[in-house]
């Protein structure tokens, strides 16, 4: 069973990952407080990045895999490998430990980078393929962040005209790790001739992953360690040629 969740102020410990992509990040937060964020910076496998990072940041927090509290992972969309990787990890640990888990959206949490009273914010980043993974967030004060429709794997044209069809004349927020790829698109000339911009997500996206963990911790909303599954939003290659052959090569 997993321990009880004491919530901030009381030596909480909050483990946040994310293996999304070659971007990826590790990051500790105690008592509410960021205390080091480890990114993935070489052409390491998360498979044998991963764990060393993990012992740097808790080291730098005076903490060890046993205390942590809670364990908040990036679910997606990203890779197959990288996102299976850390949602591999985290159920292990969660199983040895017995630590609390939440399962949040990576573009959800490069959307919450965004300054915003109140509206829409479209996030990004590169999918590989001539594709974006691109999801479309609404906030609304109270009512907090939702998310519109759900998210995809697009051409960035496809994505600005989805936005465009989706978000109606409001206007939007935009953030990428990735903006350079809209550029010469003539649908986002057309919004940034309007007056929107394309922010520049920052990375080390695991402390903001961390830090929507611990809100939505502290609201109750943990996730099943043994129902945390992976949203590619993208079949990857294996299951594409082995289910369907005829594709190879397409």
């Amino acid at each position: 069973m997993a321990r009880k969740y004491t919530g901030r102020g009381s030596g909480l410990i909050t483990l946040g990952i994310d293996t999304c992509e070659a971007r990826g990040s590790v990051a500790v937060r105690k008592d509410g407080v960021l205390v080091c964020v480890q990114k993935h910076e070489s052409a390491e496998d998360y498979s044998s990045w991963l764990l060393p990072a993990v012992d740097r940041g808790l080291t730098a927090a005076g903490a060890k895999l046993p205390d942590v509290q809670l364990l908040a992972v990036a679910s997606g969309p990203g890779s197959f490998t990288g996102v299976r990787v850390g949602l591999t990890a985290v159920k292990a640990w969660a199983e040895l430990f017995g630590i609390k888990v939440v399962g949040v959206s990576r573009l959800q949490v490069m959307a919450r980078q965004v300054a915003v009273v109140s509206g829409f914010v479209a996030a990004s980043f590169d999918a590989q393929r001539g594709q974006v993974f691109g999801g479309l967030y609404k906030y609304e004060g109270e009512r907090g962040w939702s998310l519109i429709e759900q998210e995809m794997v697009i051409a960035p044209k496809g994505f600005v005209d989805w936005v465009t069809q989706n978000g109606g004349v409001e206007p939007v927020r935009w953030i990428s790790l990735d903006p350079e790829i809209f550029a010469g698109v003539p649908e986002w000339n057309e919004r940034a001739a309007r007056g929107e911009g394309m922010i520049l997500s920052t990375d080390g996206l695991a402390a903001g992953v961390a830090e929507l963990g611990e809100e939505r911790a502290r609201e109750g909303k943990f996730t099943d360690p043994l129902v945390l599954d992976a949203n590619y939003v993208r079949r990857s290659d294996a299951e594409i040629f082995w289910k369907d052959p005829a594709s190879h090569g397409k």
